[in-house]
């Protein structure tokens, strides 16, 4: 049976479509799961978006996708990630980084174990814990799948938990074009080399708080936007948008819209606003991470063009 974790991933169902003398008669559908709730369940597939009721559904299960990355598109992918967050204090462990910024999000407060650490695996997994016992944080590293199988089974067997997993989702520029609803949105969008005191706000209510590091890694890229959508004066949404990656990827983080103004198409406006600065620059694809539990998140970004490139786990230290 098909739970939360599978949504971003490619799934095949089997639903019953009628009954011919007595029997069902089936028929299978292949995409990727982008919503799941207790009456449905939809899919995105080639021929467009499949709703089904759960009732119909006979069977379904994840399946693989249709081909991995490669290691290499997985380690251009996190390292332009990287860029695009960067956390204020860093070190290295051959090619792995080790990254600190006061406890404000796994990404920045975590190592990324790409590439040859210089030294076997559990001397490198001690490297770690010594690194971050030096800057008075638990440990944690981002295990992106499968590319970090083997240090994730390292982890596993040193007793290490794990956050939920998250998404890596890319779409090619420019991405769809906007519907008439969501121009209908209405918003006024500016784009700022600097987010305003508003907009930080914003972000210091999502991320619980906003010490001076964050501050760094939201602003320390060369080329960065900050979306701000008014709607009579009023800040409604707001966004992230940065170019790094040699200039090919497009970033997108912290997209958030205010309470009172959802289901009115604005973060898809930002999102499209975002990606035409950044085309205009250069870039080709666009990347952003979200919470595979994020069922509500992913359905939009599927939309948009988005699909699941990889995966990663938050991985941590026991107490």
């Amino acid at each position: 049976m098909l739970r939360q974790q599978d949504v971003g991933h490619r799934i095949v169902v089997r639903r019953i479509v009628g009954i011919r003398e007595g029997r069902p008669l089936f028929s299978d559908a292949l995409g990727e799961l982008v919503e799941l709730s207790e009456t449905h369940l939809t899919l995105a597939t080639a021929q467009g978006r499949l709703r089904v009721p759960v009732t119909q559904v006979h069977r379904a299960k994840r399946v693989p996708p249709t081909r991995r990355p490669t290691a290499a598109a997985v380690v251009a992918l996190e390292r332009a990630a990287d860029e695009a967050w960067p956390a204020p204090t860093r070190g290295r462990l051959g090619d792995w980084l080790l990254r600190s910024a006061d406890g404000w999000t796994g990404r920045a407060n975590s190592a990324l174990p790409i590439g040859d650490p210089d030294r076997p695996l559990p001397a490198a997994v001690d490297a770690v814990e010594r690194w971050y016992a030096e800057q008075g944080q638990p440990a944690m590293v981002n295990t992106p799948l499968p590319l970090a199988a083997p240090v994730g089974a390292e982890l596993d067997a040193r007793g290490w938990g794990s956050r939920p997993p998250t998404l890596v989702q890319t779409a090619p520029l420019p991405l769809p074009t906007s519907t008439p609803a969501d121009a209908a949105a209405g918003a006024d969008v500016e784009l700022n080399t600097a987010p305003s005191e508003k907009w930080l706000a914003v972000a210091a209510g999502r991320k619980g708080g906003l010490p001076d590091a964050a501050r760094h890694v939201l602003t320390a890229v060369a080329q960065v936007r900050f979306a701000h959508a008014y709607v009579d004066g009023e800040l409604v949404a707001t966004g992230r948008g940065t170019v790094t990656g040699g200039g090919r990827w497009l970033g997108l983080s912290l997209i958030e819209v205010l309470p009172a103004a959802r289901r009115r198409g604005l973060a898809r406006q930002v999102i499209h606003e975002l990606a035409a600065w950044a085309e205009s620059a250069g870039a080709t694809r666009a990347f952003l991470q979200v919470e595979q539990r994020n069922s509500a998140a992913v359905a939009l970004y599927q939309k948009l063009g988005f699909t699941t490139h990889h995966t990663y786990l938050t991985r941590v230290a026991p107490h």
